[in-house]
């Protein structure tokens, strides 16, 4: 059975298009690598990185969160006016209620601290969701 990693990204698209250069090369081929970006930016930057398919927006967040077997993306993609206000409260809402497990990168920038995790470069947190995601897959 076919299952979709999503990946959503805003601003540039850089997180989103590194998970995507990271995961892509270590997902089997029944695995779709979906991409969402809030901004058609970030939509690009990770098509152009390897994701199969892209799409852009509020409802693109929406619909396909829910049928995502696993999300990842900036912690800022659950918090309402996250990642400088390109999340949307319905946006937020929809990631954070999809049942799809979600594999979150911490920012201080989005103004939220996560207790336990460890002061750390942007790329060892980005491996580390690319690990995380594989292990949650069973690969």
């Amino acid at each position: 059975m076919a299952r979709t990693v999503l990946i959503l990204d805003g601003q540039g698209g850089g997180v989103g298009s590194q998970l995507v250069r990271l995961l892509k090369p270590r997902l089997p081929e029944d695995c779709r690598l979906l991409c969402v970006g809030t901004n058609v930016a970030a939509t690009a930057a990770m098509l152009k990185a390897g994701a199969f398919q892209g799409a852009t927006g509020e409802n693109a967040v929406a619909c396909n969160a829910a049928r995502a077997d696993l999300i990842l993306g900036p912690i800022g993609v659950i918090l309402a006016n996250g990642i400088l206000g390109e999340v949307s409260p319905r946006m937020a809402a929809a990631v954070s209620g999809a049942e799809a497990v979600k594999i979150l990168i911490p920012s201080a920038s989005c103004g939220v601290l996560v207790a336990g995790t460890e002061e750390r470069r942007l790329e060892e947190y980005l491996r580390n969701a690319a690990d995380l995601a594989i292990r949650e897959l069973g690969l």
